[in-house]
């Protein structure tokens, strides 16, 4: 169902009307996102605007010019070596401003970057203020803005400590600001280590791909085996991927990004889905696998479709909501639902990994919640079962490091889909609006979220839960 408020702003009298008459009414910025499969360089004749205050300048000078982008540096006096080699190699030379200078009149940004990995005390948090505050207002529309930092959990001093704390409340409020542009804001954390691994999360972070995603921190580890090779497209060629719930909704927009990746897709829904299920696997190419995931028989159903190939990807899309009060909830609904949604992720992971059926450097990906995590009226059952997995990932990664598999969970926000499309006009209008962004997502916005988790790139995320709702207010 389309958001009439966004396609109306996208027309220039509405948005002078809104202004001149001085409604109260949102106009949410519509959304930039991507019409191609992950490609080599989605920052192509992109300005990046970064203030280098940290220890990864080399590190994103070998990413920002070869995924296309044009770097303006401040914080340094002239441009560094790598930044010049990477310049041109792909023709994209970095320049060099003044920090401490108003920006140029006519600049404008597509993103904001500030490493602000050197953070020693709550002193220096300032560089938050003098970088931003010249350059907030010179963000393009659909821009982003990125803040990288390390965990506050490896400092050395309390002072440290709250110094890198302080850089997530920051760019949680100004998500908030940023987000009627349709602009983003995160926070990535670098654990020592992981410097390695912040290729590939930039490039997803900066690109349209994120375009759903604002106001989170990312947490990059170095406990996962890295794979021995990451492409920037195709990144899936040879893989084999399963989704679950994969008849419509997230679970069919997953289906068909895995497979514009490269995956082979087996595609599961339960019985009485499978004429939907079957197009969805037959456009692109997939297996379809008709079975309940909570039947003690799924896992043979599954290794079956699997006959002998490694699964790469698992992709725990399915899931269910009973809801009641407590007081008046039956208790089969209670059962259904943890079931559902918690108990047969579990006993399907254990069942394949008996099995011996995971390749090393395999994906595991279950679809939690944001109104799960922070609890919602009525959904006693769902909530209980949807944080479950918030525990369960983080636990399951810690075991299968070793083999370099991740485990992450995947919380969204307000998503249009038929069952949004049910509510109460009210009801949906609301959920629409409480976000950065102001405008509920697209199924899409999670399947990126999905496929970049799935890809080898990923490697520095793993026992995490990460939140596609545009900034949702509930729960943030």
């Amino acid at each position: 169902m389309s958001d009439l408020l966004v396609e109306l702003n996208t027309k220039p009298w509405f948005r002078q009307a809104i202004k001149s008459l001085g409604l109260p009414l949102p106009s949410p910025q519509k959304l930039r996102r991507p019409k191609t499969a992950r490609q080599a360089r989605p920052l192509a004749d992109r300005t990046a605007v970064l203030c280098l205050q940290g220890d990864l300048g080399d590190t994103l000078a070998a990413c920002l010019p070869a995924a296309g982008a044009n770097p303006v540096l401040l914080g340094v006096s002239a441009v560094p070596a790598a930044w010049r080699d990477a310049g041109e190699a792909h023709g994209r030379p970095a320049r060099v401003l003044d920090l401490a200078a108003e920006a140029p009149e006519d600049a404008r940004a597509d993103a904001l970057i500030l490493d602000a990995t050197g953070l020693e005390d709550p002193a220096g948090i300032r560089i938050l203020y003098d970088f931003f505050h010249g350059w907030v207002g010179r963000l393009a529309r659909c821009g982003r803005v990125i803040v990288l930092g390390r965990p506050a959990a490896e400092a050395q001093r309390p002072a440290q400590a709250g110094a890198r704390a302080a850089l997530e409340g920051f760019t949680r409020s100004l998500a908030k600001e940023i987000g009627r542009l349709g602009a983003t804001a995160h926070v990535v954390y670098v654990a020592d280590g992981a410097e390695g691994r912040v290729d590939p999360l930039l490039r997803f972070l900066l690109s349209d791909r994120a375009a759903f995603l604002t106001g989170q921190p990312w947490h990059l580890v170095a406990t996962a085996t890295p794979p021995p090779r990451v492409e920037a497209e195709r990144a899936l060629a040879g893989q084999v991927a399963l989704v679950t719930g994969a008849a419509r909704g997230i679970g069919a927009a997953t289906v068909k990004l895995l497979a514009a990746e490269g995956a082979h897709v087996i595609c599961v829904d339960r019985p009485g889905d499978e004429g939907p299920m079957s197009v969805v696997a037959r456009e692109v190419g997939g297996t379809p696998l008709a079975a309940d995931i909570t039947d003690p028989g799924a896992t043979a159903a599954i290794l079956g479709a699997l006959a002998g190939r490694p699964l790469h990807i698992l992709v725990h899309n399915a899931g269910i909501t009973r809801d009641k009060t407590l007081a008046r909830m039956k208790p089969e609904w209670w059962d259904q639902a943890v079931a559902v949604n918690l108990r047969a992720i579990a006993d399907i992971d254990a069942g394949l990994l008996a099995a011996g059926a995971f390749a090393d450097h395999a994906r595991i990906i279950a679809l939690s919640s944001v109104a799960g995590i922070a609890g919602n009226f009525g959904q006693t059952n769902y909530a209980a079962s949807k944080a479950g997995l918030v525990g369960y990932v983080r636990a399951q990664a810690a075991a299968l490091a070793d083999r370099g598999i991740t485990v992450n969970a995947v919380a969204p926000g307000f998503i249009e889909t038929r069952l949004t499309a049910a509510m109460p006009p009210v009801n949906r209008e609301v959920g629409r609006r409480l976000s950065a962004l102001g405008q509920g997502g697209e199924p899409r916005d999670v399947a990126e979220l999905i496929s970049f988790l799935a890809t080898p790139g990923a490697s520095g995320l793993t026992g995490g839960t990460h939140r596609a709702c545009g900034g949702m207010f509930i729960g943030a």
